[in-house]
C-alpha cells in the first residue's frame, strides 16, 4: 500500500514537472515571439521612419533645388536683360556720338574748305596786283573782287552768329551769286527759325526771300 503512494506521489510529480516544463516553454515561446514581433514592429517602423524621412527630404532637397534653379534662371535672365538693356544703351549711345561728331565734322569742314577757297581767291587777285604786266584795269577789277570777298566773308560772319542768337547750335552758309544757302543744325525745321533765317539773311546780304534756301543736317 506503502509503495503504490509512494508511486503516485512520483507519477504525480512528474506530471507536475511535465505541465511545469511545458508551459515554461509555452510562455517562453510566446515571450520569444513577442520580442521577436516587437523587434519587427520596431524595425519595421524604423525602416518606415527612416523611408519616409527619406522620402521627405528626397523631396525638401528637389523643392530646394527647383527653387534655386527658379531663382537662378531669374537672375539670370534679370542679368541678361540688364546686359541687353545696357547694349541697346550703349549702342544708341554710339549712334548719337558718332552722329554728333559727323555733324560737327560736316559743319567744321565745310566752312574750312569755304574760307580756304575764299582765301585762295584773294590770293589770286594779290597775285594780278603784284604783277607788273597786268594792265591797270584788270588790277582795278582784282582789287574790286578782294573787296567783295572779304565784304562777303564778314556777311557770312555775321548771319552766322546772329542765326546761333536764335537757338541754332551751329550754320554753314554757302554764296553763289545771287543765291545763299543755309544749312542749320537741328533735327527739323521749324516755320518760325525759317522765317528768322530769310529775314536775318536778307537784311545782312540784301538777298532777295526766293533766293534764300534753308536745309537742316
Amino acid at each position: 500500500m506503502k509503495s503504490l503512494k509512494r508511486n503516485q506521489v512520483i507519477i504525480f510529480v512528474i506530471a507536475l514537472m511535465l505541465v511545469s516544463a511545458g508551459y515554461l516553454s509555452y510562455t517562453a515561446n510566446n515571450d520569444a515571439n513577442t520580442i521577436q514581433t516587437s523587434t519587427e514592429l520596431n524595425t519595421t517602423l524604423e525602416y518606415a521612419g527612416i523611408g519616409d524621412a527619406k522620402l521627405v527630404n528626397s523631396n525638401g532637397v528637389v523643392d530646394s533645388n527647383t527653387v534655386n534653379e527658379n531663382a537662378i534662371t531669374n537672375e539670370q535672365l534679370n542679368n541678361e536683360n540688364i546686359e541687353n538693356k545696357n547694349v541697346e544703351t550703349n549702342n544708341k549711345d554710339n549712334v548719337v556720338e558718332t552722329n554728333a561728331k559727323e555733324i560737327d565734322e560736316y559743319f567744321s569742314s565745310s566752312k574750312l574748305t569755304r574760307d580756304t577757297m575764299y582765301s585762295q581767291m584773294i590770293e589770286t587777285y594779290e597775285k594780278i596786283l603784284e604783277n607788273e604786266k597786268i594792265a591797270s584795269d584788270q588790277k582795278t577789277i582784282a582789287q574790286t573782287e578782294i573787296k567783295n570777298i572779304n565784304d562777303c566773308k564778314n556777311k557770312i560772319m555775321i548771319c552766322e552768329n546772329l542765326i546761333k542768337t536764335k537757338g541754332i547750335k551751329d550754320s554753314v552758309i554757302f554764296i553763289n551769286g545771287e543765291s545763299v544757302s543755309v544749312v542749320i543744325r537741328s533735327e527739323k525745321l521749324e516755320q518760325d527759325q525759317i522765317a528768322q533765317i530769310q529775314n536775318i539773311i536778307a537784311r545782312e546780304m540784301q538777298a532777295e526771300i526766293s533766293n534764300i534756301h534753308i536745309s537742316n543736317k
